[in-house]
């Protein structure tokens, strides 16, 4: 089923005869992310999205693991980024709950579980890519390779143009120095010139101040790299009150249509991204592996109206990957799932084919990679411009990026030795 989504798969198997049959103990997944305070919005609506693919599943009859079918149930620990939780969370979901899968968000408070998660065998995965290293062999990063696609809107925004003058901006944490690193090797890929760079910490910062700062030097371009959804917010209106005129880029962009309103269409006209709304023209026609993604968006509004995001497709996207290792391997063991991962080389992602990759940067190839989309608002609304390459610019970048990375200390040797920070050059 190359070409189809897991959960769909199963509501037709589901309707068909079966000789299957249904196991008493269920398959416990658990969700080890922030449900509350600054990233709870890269949190909660990711598992909104996991209770749509789990209900689709268990309305089918069930995941389907050799001779039998086992009922799907869904754990949820909210860590917010505090490594102490997450280790309670994680021993938690493991020894009392028996999750045999471990959805995260990443960043310092998974990655303070993942010598019990490692220990214990258990699958893992998470958003940020950068968490990964020969350390952590059962930790994956199948659905988003962030923040290296970010590469894409620099590439589409710099090609034909002059050189820009950009100022960047990034907190100070797991999430934000990598992201830091990769939008400075983009930028650098393209000639430009970065006017300023502001470090602000992780619970966020006076955006005002901020801006000003970005703005002193006149750059024709912001950039907010990850921010987190409640800063990106506060960064666009401060430019906006500023009477900045230029191009915006943020990885993110939740909650468009707030910003829309509380600024101007013609501020938000053309403001740059990477996560599209499921109901794009662009997605209609494409076949990739969460197939259907409007149908998906429109149940996802249903069900949870304004809270649409960056992360709502994302976890489940991870599920219907693993759904169908569990299926191919008829064993939802770690090993065994891993093996059937990476013996088919290439693997269908949200946006089309995929590979596995990050020895380089990571010291492990338990990244997907392929084609990511560049999103942009037009006339009110979020339009994908652009699908571009991410092995592409990797194979003529990735050495550069990973000096930034050690610059920032954000690599996995660096880590290891205790520099999860590193003062920027």
């Amino acid at each position: 089923m190359p070409q189809s989504s897991f959960a769909q798969f199963l509501s037709v198997s589901g309707r068909l005869p079966r000789l299957d049959q249904m196991a008493r103990e269920p398959v416990r997944i658990g969700f080890l992310a922030p449900l509350s305070g600054v990233a709870e919005g890269w949190g909660r609506p990711g598992l909104n999205g996991c209770h749509i693919w789990v209900d689709q599943v268990n309305a089918a009859g069930g995941l389907r693991i050799g001779a039998e079918r086992k009922r799907v149930e869904l754990l949820p620990f909210d860590c917010g980024d505090d490594p102490a939780r997450a280790q309670v969370g994680a021993a938690q979901l493991v020894d009392e709950g028996q999750a045999q899968l471990i959805l995260t968000l990443g960043g310092a408070g998974p990655r303070a579980a993942q010598p019990f998660l490692n220990a214990r065998r258990v699958l893992t995965s998470t958003l940020l890519p950068s968490d990964l290293s020969p350390d952590t062999p059962y930790l994956i990063a199948p659905s988003e390779v962030h923040p290296v696609y970010a590469v894409t809107g620099v590439s589409y925004l710099c090609r034909g143009r002059a050189p820009r003058r950009v100022a960047l901006c990034a907190q100070v944490d797991a999430m934000g120095l990598p992201s830091l690193a990769t939008y400075r090797a983009a930028f650098s890929a393209e000639g430009a010139e970065v006017t300023a760079e502001v470090q602000y910490p992780a619970e966020g910062g006076d955006a005002r101040a901020i801006v000003a700062e970005m703005m002193a030097d006149g750059p024709d371009m912001l950039c907010w790299c990850t921010s987190y959804p409640p800063m990106v917010q506060a960064l666009t209106e401060a430019a906006f009150a500023a009477g900045f005129t230029g191009q915006i880029l943020s990885c993110t962009l939740d909650n468009y249509a707030r910003l829309i309103a509380r600024t101007s269409p013609e501020f938000m006209e053309g403001v740059t991204f990477q996560f599209p709304d499921f109901d794009d023209p662009a997605l209609a026609n494409k076949a990739f592996f969460f197939n259907r993604p409007k149908a998906f968006y429109t149940e996802y509004n249903a069900r949870f109206p304004g809270d649409w995001s960056a992360v709502s497709w994302e976890y489940a996207a991870i599920l219907d990957i693993w759904g169908e290792a569990v299926t191919h391997a008829a064993s939802t063991a770690s090993g065994a799932v891993m093996a059937s991962l990476k013996q088919k080389g290439q693997v269908m992602h949200a946006f089309g084919a995929a590979e596995w990759w990050g020895r380089g940067l990571f010291g492990v190839d338990n990244a997907l990679v392929g084609d990511w989309p560049v999103v942009q608002i037009r006339r009110g609304k979020a339009r994908i411009v652009s699908f571009e390459s991410v092995p592409a610019w990797l194979g003529q970048h990735e050495a550069a990026l990973r000096r930034e990375m050690e610059a920032l200390g954000q690599m996995w040797y660096q880590r290891r030795a205790g520099l999860e920070t590193l003062v920027a050059r």
